[in-house]
């Protein structure tokens, strides 16, 4: 694992890259709601996407003094904009990172999912999106522009993101798809449904983002949910 330093307006922003496989895909984790690059969750949905042959890019979206700023006032979290400007800066640092060609992916949780999409929407090299317990629907007027394929994850059991997550979907006018884990909370918590969502997760990004898988990846299947 490599400590980086990502620069961006007014912001150095701390990360943990770890290159996999072939070095042709790289996945990086936005985050939201006060959480960061530590976020145990993201960190094991990281190690199974690594175990597929994905590389990883864990960063703070804020800085230290924001994050500590945030935690009083809760605002930063929701300023999606700059989130979403954060990670278009940290996509370009690893594009110029890197050696050669690479596949590009998002991994979004809670408002790090509308950010990811709103991304995705600038951004027309960005090969996949999956939203994990995200808020999607924050995306706004960036939905219908969303290019990259991509997948929804929800818990059964967290209805209103569910709710959200539906009204997204149905703006959503890329390959999409909608999974619901069974007897899951909107934090995963549940034995088996983190594992779940790694496993999801995994499955996507390699079809969409290495080589071999793409060449015989399934076509859309609209609107539709799988579990």
């Amino acid at each position: 694992m490599s400590e980086i330093r990502i620069p961006a307006p007014n912001a150095i922003l701390q990360g943990d890259l770890e290159p996999a496989g072939s070095g042709e895909a790289l996945v990086l984790f936005a985050h939201g709601s006060g959480s960061g690059r530590h976020s145990p969750r993201n960190r094991e949905v990281a190690a199974s996407l690594r175990g597929a042959g994905m590389g990883t890019l864990l960063f703070d979206l804020l800085t230290a003094q924001e994050e500590a700023q945030d935690r009083h006032t809760a605002h930063l979290r929701f300023d999606i904009d700059l989130l979403a400007s954060r990670l278009v800066h940290a996509t370009e640092w690893a594009f110029d990172q890197s050696a050669g060609p690479i596949a590009i992916g998002y991994f979004g949780a809670s408002t790090g999912a509308a950010a990811a999409l709103i991304a995705a929407s600038r951004m027309g090299d960005v090969g996949a999106v999956v939203s994990r317990g995200g808020r999607p629907d924050l995306a706004g007027e960036a939905l219908p522009r969303v290019k990259a394929p991509t997948l929804l994850i929800v818990g059964e059991r967290d209805t209103e993101v569910i709710r959200l997550n539906e009204m997204a979907f149905e703006r959503l006018a890329c390959e999409k798809e909608m999974a619901v884990v069974p007897r899951a909370t909107h934090l995963f918590e549940e034995p088996g449904a983190l594992e779940r969502v790694s496993e999801l997760a995994a499955e996507w990004f390699a079809r969409h983002l290495l080589r071999g898988k793409r060449a015989g990846e399934r076509p859309s299947r609209g609107v539709g949910r799988q579990t």
